[in-house]
């Protein structure tokens, strides 16, 4: 639980000194739409996402060229915890397709981290990865909901490698 704290505190101790946006999530941990789930549970997410690029390359219209960092945790009722940081981009949904921005935003992401299985699904290996895309609508007040899909899994760098799929909705706020 010490180094759990001590890796939270480091990745979220230079956060305050840029804009960006929280993320709050629940949703199904291991979700399969063919019923053979066998360790579902819930799961509660938080996700600070970055408004600084990476690196600035490409056209500054451009979404695509402009990686964002974001570090998360993601713990679920069985005790199975999950760190990590990775890199996103997000398109306004109008802009991508019809050229005029609307409150449709996707965001796709992808990011490593530390798994602790807890009491619940056993992922094969400590080091995980996570890929994952989200639908997201801008609300008034400039906050957003939105849902997502994502799957974690250790790339085969385990000797057993179940992935898990995870079905989440957020709320965003950003600042």
């Amino acid at each position: 639980m010490r180094l759990f704290l001590t890796i939270t505190f480091i990745l979220f101790s230079n956060t305050a000194l840029t804009k960006g946006t929280n993320v709050f999530g629940i949703g199904i941990y291991d979700i399969k739409f063919d019923g053979s789930e066998k360790n579902q549970a819930a799961d509660f997410r938080y996700e600070y996402r970055s408004d600084k690029s990476l690196l600035d390359i490409g056209p500054e219209e451009d979404n695509f060229f402009f990686l964002k960092p974001f570090f998360g945790v993601e713990y679920t009722n069985d005790s199975a915890s999950y760190i990590l940081s990775g890199i996103y981009f997000e398109d306004n949904l109008g802009e991508l397709f019809e050229g005029d921005k609307n409150k449709f935003y996707f965001t796709p992401s992808f990011g490593a981290g530390i798994y602790n299985d807890g009491s619940g699904k056993k992922l094969g290996n400590d080091l995980q990865f996570r890929t994952a895309i989200e639908i997201s609508y801008e609300l008034k007040n400039k906050n957003r909901i939105g849902i997502s899909f994502s799957h974690i899994s250790n790339a085969n760098l385990g000797d057993k490698n179940p992935g898990v799929e995870v079905l989440s909705f957020s709320y965003h706020i950003p600042y």
